[in-house]
């Protein structure tokens, strides 16, 4: 538990952009998002595409360290996946961003809905800002999507958004598909 603040005293925030679309949020996580975002990776069937090592997230402490990865990520590097609202409810619904730790094989918009959201077009929506944001803040020609072989609806997600499959790499003894969403193609089609 964190104690209460002496009067005056100030914590650091990390104050990122917020975007919004029709029907969600995304924006910086929250020690709230803590966990419904530990609720999304103990189903086993999201922990196998999103977690570390491929299963499920089960305990406060293992929820705690992901969702510091996912902020401190935004800490280091001013950028990262972003904790998605859903704008009717105020429910973190998942994760969708930027993301490029140290060994990824390129600059990546992934992501993560949960379970119960999911069929609602939330991944693309939300992918769709997060790609907008990125190339109007990045110089970069091109964006990864680090796909599971056998992940076909995240393959749906990234046909949708128009990505092409380009190659097969072992990501930390996974094999995965790289998706390529490039800036000239996306231009193009919105």
């Amino acid at each position: 538990m964190v104690p209460p603040l002496k009067p005056g005293a100030r914590l650091m925030r990390v104050d990122g952009p917020v975007i919004e679309t029709g029907r969600l949020i995304l924006r910086q996580w929250r020690s709230d998002d803590v966990a419904p975002n530990t609720a999304m990776l103990s189903d086993p069937g999201t922990a196998r595409f999103i977690a570390a090592d491929g299963k499920p997230i089960t305990s406060e402490l293992a929820g705690w360290r992901n969702a510091a990865v996912m902020s401190g990520h935004w800490a280091l590097h001013g950028f990262g996946m972003f904790a998605v609202e859903e704008k009717s409810s105020g429910k973190y619904i998942g994760r969708v961003g930027p993301w490029s730790p140290p060994g990824w094989p390129g600059f990546e918009v992934g992501w993560g809905i949960a379970r119960e959201y999911r069929g609602e077009g939330y991944a693309v929506e939300a992918a769709r800002a997060s790609i907008d944001w990125v190339f109007a803040t990045f110089e970069t020609d091109e964006i990864i999507h680090c796909i599971d072989l056998v992940n076909e609806p995240s393959q749906a997600v990234a046909r949708r958004l128009g990505a092409r499959k380009d190659r097969e790499v072992d990501l930390f003894g996974h094999a995965a598909d790289i998706w390529v969403t490039s800036r000239a193609s996306w231009a193009t089609q919105n």
